[in-house]
């Protein structure tokens, strides 16, 4: 418990810092004039697409939901004009009743939703115990299913240990909440006040050793973290025990499984048409932070800009709390092409994968249909060029899909912490790095909020293609890539900066591909160019 308060008061003072740090628009800054590591997005508007007309791009926000209702982001949603809206008949007959915003592919015909998932790890889990747990190589006679019984012990291996691991991080954090809980309660009602700072503590008479330590413990936190009140730590430590609760109880749980909501045939990964169309869900935060980063409505003078001015924000719900299946992944991939997206956001990842082919197969479909694909790296501070992590840009023969980029996350800081220091990476997959540390977004319910991981770079390198499509529609996915990667900014290259996950420095390029960050004001001149040169 003493390790984890450790890493509590040091994980808070950095979010906390980190705030009064950096602008909220940090992302959309220019680097050069704002020592920032930003994407230009505000200057390119400003000196580079004045006096220039933009076509509308439709891009696919393939997430947990989007609150198309949001302040920021209801102007900018896609309508389906083929569609009346609540009229209970698919009017454009495109086997999706309703979609006025998107569909939703982890919901059931009665409205009801997935939310908490399980794993992937989980499901293979359950899938091949059957057959193969407390079996030895002996006990069968074909190379494969022998191949099958390996590959199920290292998994029941790694499930086992992370399991362990998550029951003792829960009740940590159960015992750290409920401790702290109690002790705001008392301080609360002994000084008879509704929020407690660090000088009320200070006053707070305490009755016995164990209230001494918690006087100490507290009062050092809140200083070390610039928390204003122990209700705010709560909240921050509620949202740790929240997560290691939902992942015991649920990612983790060979005995949850709520695919029965969704009512489709899950042996088929090849069927469509079942779902709903809540394109919001029940918790959407996660899509809707991804979807205001892209195209939030800029210069209205509420909440924040978006990097893309004229963008309309399809929402595909298949992300639920855990990990995201095969089937329906394939499936918004599908249905976003077939309606019009031209480019598709998917911030979301996993370590293993159910039918890798469904989703290769629905790749080749967008990259046949012109459509760019963008994807979160991950955020386990691992090269996934030794590692699996999918969905994958290498299709099952190594080869790579021409229209799927993978981008990773960067601070703000010009430095040796310019890297996310959760971010995935990776000399052969990583395409570009992109801002993605305490990113100010949309959250549901007209609200904002701080978010970090690649989660938030993918979003911000997407908008920057959206702008790229929008004003240069000629340009074909591969096109964009390209220039996105020859224009990004190479004023890391030869410097150091920390391998994400240690204390270790390297030279920047080692980390990704390009040894780039993606800058919109530097990829709109070079496609000035290009289209020019093309004409």
């Amino acid at each position: 418990m003493k390790h984890l308060l450790v890493y509590l008061v040091l994980s808070t003072s950095l979010l906390f810092n980190a705030q009064n740090k950096r602008p909220d628009n940090w992302f959309n800054l220019d680097p050069s004039a704002d020592s920032i590591n930003g994407v230009g997005s505000d200057k390119a508007y400003k000196e580079l697409l004045k006096n220039k007309k933009s076509t509308t791009v439709i891009v696919g926000v393939i997430d947990s939901g989007v609150d198309y209702m949001h302040e920021d982001l209801k102007s900018v949603m896609w309508v389906n004009a083929g569609e009346i809206a609540g009229n209970g008949i698919d009017d454009d007959k495109n086997g999706y009743t309703d979609d006025i915003h998107g569909w939703n592919f982890i919901g059931g015909k009665d409205g009801k939703n997935v939310n908490e998932d399980n794993l992937e790890l989980t499901r293979l889990i359950r899938k091949l115990q059957t057959n193969y747990a407390g079996k030895k190589e002996g006990d069968f006679k074909t190379k494969e299913e022998k191949t099958e019984l390996k590959f199920y012990s290292a998994i029941r291996m790694e499930f086992d240990s992370v399991k362990k691991q998550n029951e003792e991080n829960y009740l940590q954090y159960k015992t750290i909440y409920e401790t702290l809980f109690g002790f705001n309660d008392k301080v609360k009602e002994q000084l008879k006040i509704s929020a407690v700072g660090i000088k009320d503590i200070e006053a707070f008479q305490t009755g016995g050793q164990q209230e001494v330590k918690l006087k100490a413990l507290t009062t050092d936190i809140l200083i070390n973290s610039g928390t204003a009140s122990l209700d705010t730590l709560l909240m921050e430590v509620k949202e740790g025990y929240d997560h290691f609760k939902s992942t015991v109880e649920h990612h983790l749980n060979l005995d949850f499984d709520p695919r029965y909501i969704v009512g489709d045939d899950y042996n088929n990964s090849y069927e469509k048409y079942y779902g709903n169309n809540d394109c919001d869900g029940p918790d959407s935060f996660h899509g809707t932070h991804v979807a205001g980063i892209i195209a939030a409505k800029r210069d209205n003078g509420i909440g924040m800009n978006g990097v893309a001015a004229d963008v309309k924000i399809m929402a595909i719900r298949c992300v639920p709390a855990g990990d995201e299946r095969d089937k329906d992944v394939a499936n918004g991939i599908r249905y976003a092409v077939d309606n019009g997206a031209q480019i598709l956001n998917m911030s979301f990842g996993k370590k293993y994968s159910w039918d890798k082919q469904a989703v290769d197969e629905a790749v080749k479909y967008a990259e046949s249909k012109g459509v760019l694909i963008i994807h979160a790296a991950g955020n386990d501070a691992e090269d996934i060029d030794k590692t699996s992590s999918f969905p994958s840009k290498r299709y099952a023969n190594n080869k790579e899909a021409s229209n799927f980029m993978v981008i990773g996350a960067l601070s703000w800081e010009k430095s040796e912490k310019t890297v996310a220091s959760f971010s995935n990476y990776g000399k052969k997959t990583i395409d570009l790095f992109a801002p993605g540390v305490a990113i100010y977004s949309t959250a549901p319910k007209n609200k904002y909020k701080d978010a970090s991981g690649t989660s938030m770079a993918s979003p911000v390198a997407c908008g920057v293609a959206a702008v790229l499509k929008s004003y240069y529609p000629s340009l074909t996915p591969q096109q964009i890539k390209k220039i996105l990667i020859k224009s990004s900014l190479k004023s890391n290259k030869g410097k150091k900066v920390l391998k994400p996950g240690t204390e270790e420095l390297v030279n920047f390029e080692k980390l990704g591909k390009n040894g780039g960050i993606i800058n919109l004001y530097e990829a709109v001149k070079m496609a000035e160019k290009y289209t020019k040169a093309k004409t």
